[in-house]
Formats: structure tokens, C-alpha cells, sequence
């Protein structure tokens, strides 16, 4: 199992989690960014700087997911592509998007994008809090810990 992160406007708190997981786990995790990503000081935590432009970091991702790795990203059309490959994809909100919830998200998302082009909704999510570093850190434990069952199975 690998993860990739979107790394691109991923929350420190978030990355936090997501590396003392790694690493208490022995999962390998690349950070895919059109940014440099301050290195940590372990093999299993690596980096991958990308060209900026729109969508390049997320079709890289989308590249080199495998079926069974896990993806962290917030963006929804790259969660649709990976885990349509078979990977799963986790939202650092802690939403973990399947094969049964993909469609209606990405449903949801496009509506809301309308509402938003034509002025009829303004504003985003809101800012990352405790509640969200709860929600991902369980649902991450929860997918690690089944997903290193089942290979070692």
C-alpha cells in the first residue's frame, strides 16, 4: 500500500497526522505538490514537485495510484479517478470517498460550483478545525489498519 497526497493546500495539521500514522504504520507516503514540501526525516515520506498548471499534480496522482493505495485530497473529480482505478480516497475533513458515495459527491460539488459561478452561493468550507483533525485522524486509523489486515491476510 502507498499513499499520495495532494499536497497542494493540504492542512498542516492534517500532515501531521497523516506522517506519525505513516510512519508508526511502515507506509510509504509521497506528497505530490507543484511546490516544494519541507522534507521529513525518513524513507518512507517523500516528495514529488510537479510543473504548476491546473491539474497537473492531481493527473500525476491519478498516474501512480494503484488499486488498494489510498489518495488524500480534497478535490473531488481527482478522489472520481482514483477510485474509479480501484485506490481509495480520503478527504482531510475525514470523508472517505467509495465507489457507492463517489458519484453523488462529485454530483453535489458540480451543483454547488453553479450556485457559486452564477453568484447564487458565495464563500468555501470552513477553515480546518479540531473537529476535522478528529474526523480524519479516525477515519485514516480505520483505513490503514484494515487495509494492512487484509495484505497481510
Amino acid at each position: 500500500m502507498q499513499i499520495y497526497v495532494d499536497a497542494d493546500g493540504f492542512p498542516r495539521a492534517a500532515k501531521a497526522i497523516l506522517i506519525r500514522a505513516a510512519l508508526r504504520l511502515g507506509v510509504p507516503v509521497l506528497f505530490v505538490a507543484n511546490k516544494p514540501i519541507p522534507r521529513e526525516p525518513s524513507p518512507l515520506i517523500t516528495s514529488l514537485l510537479v510543473p504548476g498548471g491546473p491539474d497537473i499534480a492531481d493527473d500525476r496522482i491519478a498516474q501512480l495510484a494503484a488499486p488498494g493505495d489510498l489518495v488524500v485530497t480534497a478535490d473531488i473529480p481527482l478522489a472520481d479517478r482514483v477510485v474509479s482505478k480501484g485506490a481509495f480516497a480520503l478527504n482531510p475533513r475525514g470523508k472517505l470517498y467509495t465507489e457507492e458515495n463517489i458519484k453523488d459527491r462529485l454530483a453535489v460539488r458540480d451543483l454547488l460550483s453553479e450556485l457559486r459561478d452564477g453568484g447564487l452561493m458565495t464563500g468555501g468550507p470552513p477553515a480546518f478545525g479540531k473537529r476535522d483533525c478528529q474526523a480524519f485522524s479516525y477515519q485514516l486509523d480505520r483505513l490503514l489498519i484494515r487495509r494492512l489486515k487484509e495484505e497481510g491476510a
